[in-house]
């Protein structure tokens, strides 16, 4: 499907998604509490058949935090940037989609460490790299005086 295609089957199926073409690939951002059903459909639907998570990171912004998803149809070559809004920075909680895209576990792990976003339902969410004396460095207002990490 063409980008153009791809926002005209979407913004049909997922009326709440806000759909806009960025520089490289159309991005959509989804509302948290729909997360794991468009992902789920994403994957499944064969006209779609987004079955590759190229990559998950989160973004810190003043009231939020993003979680960014890209994604590839391998069978299509068709790509996608989804992204989702957590409620605000103090409820950084969403759903995983590592039961969709299983190599989803080990990126939400470093969102989750690097960040502090609780994947609702993921079976293994601890830690990654740091150890529970840190806080979440990657976020902007993150300060460390034992570490001597300041921003």
């Amino acid at each position: 499907m063409t980008n153009e295609q791809l926002s005209a089957y979407l913004s049909a199926r997922f009326p709440d998604v806000e759909i806009k073409q960025g520089v490289q690939y159309l991005e959509i951002t989804v509302p948290a509490v729909n997360l794991h059903d468009v992902a789920r459909h994403l994957k499944d639907t064969a006209e779609l058949a987004f079955d590759y998570l190229v990559c998950l990171s989160g973004v810190d912004y003043p009231e939020y935090i993003s979680v960014v998803y890209h994604l590839e149809s391998t069978k299509h070559s068709h790509f996608l940037v989804m992204k989702v809004k957590t409620k605000d920075r103090q409820d950084s909680s969403i759903d995983t989609v590592c039961d969709v895209w299983p190599t989803a576990e080990f990126h939400e792990r470093e969102v989750y460490d690097l960040l502090g976003v609780k994947f609702n339902n993921h079976p293994d969410l601890r830690r990654l790299f740091l150890d529970e004396n840190w806080g979440f460095p990657l976020r902007k207002d993150y300060v460390d005086e034992v570490h001597i990490v300041a921003r």
